[in-house]
């Protein structure tokens, strides 16, 4: 079974910004106060700054997209985190930025690998944007992104 995912992930607050800045954005409500938006390859395209820079440490990150994700943590903390597993292999990626600056990452985990004592690489952003984990959840399934495994289906919000 396949698990895809590449959004950005802050409060709702912060991403009805976010996308009434960009209107190809699409939010996605999460569990905890918290909200997502897909990285669509249209918003990808859109956000792309001709010449930018590919963010190390991911595998699909808008070149130049860090100067944006830095601008808009001066408003709250915001992550950007990537999973892509198909058939039990796969890999992690997230950081977080808040005032104007990258305070978490970027981090990578690839399957096989144990994760560190402060968990996946998802679920520690998710801690720096506010996520709790619950009895028995770690963050990741607190907030509910296992509700969907590929990333057209939160393109409806």
């Amino acid at each position: 079974m396949s698990y895809e995912l590449k959004a950005l992930i802050a409060s709702r607050e912060l991403l009805d910004v976010v996308a009434a800045e960009v209107p190809v954005a699409r939010v996605a409500g999460l569990e905890q106060k918290l909200a997502l938006i897909p990285m669509t390859d249209l918003l990808f395209d859109t956000v792309t700054e001709h010449g930018g820079a590919l963010q190390p440490g991911f595998a699909s990150f808008p070149g130049g997209f860090g100067r944006r994700m830095a601008a808009w943590s001066k408003a709250g903390p915001i992550g950007y985190v990537e999973a892509d597993f198909f058939g039990g292999e796969g890999t992690q990626h997230a950081a977080v930025w808040f005032d104007a600056k990258v305070v978490l990452g970027p981090l990578a985990s690839v399957t096989g690998q144990p994760f560190p004592a402060e968990g996946s690489p998802i679920s520690q952003a998710l801690r720096r944007v506010g996520a709790q984990h619950t009895h028995g959840q770690d963050e990741f399934e607190a907030v509910g992104l296992g509700r969907h495994r590929r990333l057209v289906d939160w393109c409806s919000g």
